[in-house]
């Protein structure tokens, strides 16, 4: 709604500040884009196996063993166009009509779509700010059934920034425990932009004897700044591997055999990149969490991870523009500053959550700061509605 609104205004000649993105505004670090050059030149232009090249999924077993703890054989591994594609392929290889997910709200607006194209029934588990957006154990118990297939972890979480712990990970494995037909997917897609000292985990790592029943699902697209490129990678039981392999082999085939190699030099070359894009996302993120707070009628807490603020707007609910619309929800807020101010977000309903609304800090300092000068003066232009007698 908001999307094609915008759309709209911009071909109307509005210059509309988009702080929307969910990708790294930071370039492709050279030697990735030197690699994929000299794969071209070595004539490496034709398909692939279907599951990902043997380089690539050395690299990711690498990535896995030193970063995470975690043993996989190439049997165990999946290259896909995008960690997209390895969660849809999981979701449409297992889940049966009737199956049950388990999806935690705030989640990535895909979770539900690819659950019920799947022919499943998304199951939304409310994870507020006040419980820092995690799923509570007692939560998780109550939500699974007998039809449950899949509990979906996305930690760090779009929207929220939401980061679990190894302890937190552990309580929750307690409860799956008791419930062996359940399988976790975990997608760690933001695990390289976390904050502060926050430590990232992820369920294989933090509760080994579930591993035979855990696809980790991760992609180069956040950390190494290659969201176009389209490569994300899933390990897990062979078997599940395998089955996914099979569909892909009929959907899309190998992934994009110059994106593999220049993955590869992502997985394998120079990391400093990384740290010195968490350092200056998290500059931003403190930048933009302080202008937020200091408007009235806006808070938000400050994200572990990921590069997203999500901000309550529940304040201004029942005040009125200037034009006489009621703010009832985070689309009214949402609306309302595209309308005003040219400015573009994200509502929190498309994410589960009506109160809040997302901005990526994704984004220059000087173009966030300026998002939340416009948001100030949205905020101003808003009044009580009048008491009727």
């Amino acid at each position: 709604m908001a999307g094609q609104r915008a759309r709209e205004l911009r071909a109307m000649g509005r210059d509309i500040l988009g702080l929307t993105a969910g990708e790294p505004d930071f370039e492709t670090p050279g030697h990735i884009m030197e690699a994929a050059t000299r794969a071209m030149a070595a004539g490496q232009t034709r398909y692939t196996d279907v599951g990902g090249t043997p380089a690539l999924k050395d690299a990711i077993a690498g990535k896995f063993r030193s970063e995470n703890g975690l043993a996989y054989a190439p049997s165990e591994i999946i290259v896909g166009t995008g960690a997209k594609q390895v969660i849809f392929n999981a979701l449409m290889c297992t889940v049966a009509a009737g199956n049950e997910v388990i999806v935690p709200a705030p989640y990535w607006v895909s979770y539900p779509d690819i659950a019920l194209l799947a022919g499943g029934v998304p199951v939304f588990v409310d994870c507020p700010a006040a419980r820092g957006f995690k799923l509570q154990p007692a939560d998780i118990e109550r939500a699974i059934t007998g039809r449950t297939r899949w509990l979906m972890l996305n930690s760090p979480n779009n929207p929220s920034g939401a980061t679990y712990t190894r302890a937190e990970l552990q309580a929750l494995a307690e409860v799956l425990r008791r419930h062996p037909h359940v399988w976790v997917l975990t997608d760690d897609i933001y695990e390289h932009l976390i904050y502060g000292d926050v430590e990232f985990a992820t369920m294989a790592q933090a509760a080994p004897d579930l591993k035979d029943r855990t696809l980790t699902v991760n992609g180069v697209s956040k950390a190494y700044a290659m969201t176009g490129w389209r490569i994300g990678y899933g390990a897990g039981p062979a078997e599940l591997i395998k089955a996914m392999v099979k569909l892909q082999s009929q959907s899309t085939s190998g992934p994009n055999s110059i994106a593999q190699a220049a993955a590869v030099a992502a997985l394998t070359g120079p990391q400093d990149t990384i740290a010195a894009n968490r350092r200056e996302y998290q500059k931003r993120r403190d930048a933009v969490v302080a202008a937020l707070n200091a408007i009235d009628g806006i808070h938000c807490e400050v994200p572990d991870g990921a590069f997203y603020i999500f901000a309550s707007c529940s304040a201004l609910f029942g005040l009125r523009t200037r034009k006489g619309a009621t703010i009832g929800s985070s689309d009214d807020w949402v609306m309302h500053l595209l309308d005003s101010q040219d400015l573009a977000a994200l509502q929190g309903s498309a994410y589960g959550v009506s109160t809040h609304f997302r901005i990526s800090f994704a984004a220059g300092t000087e173009q966030l700061l300026e998002g939340c000068r416009r948001i100030a003066r949205a905020r101003d232009e808003l009044f009580p509605a009048p008491i009727s007698n």
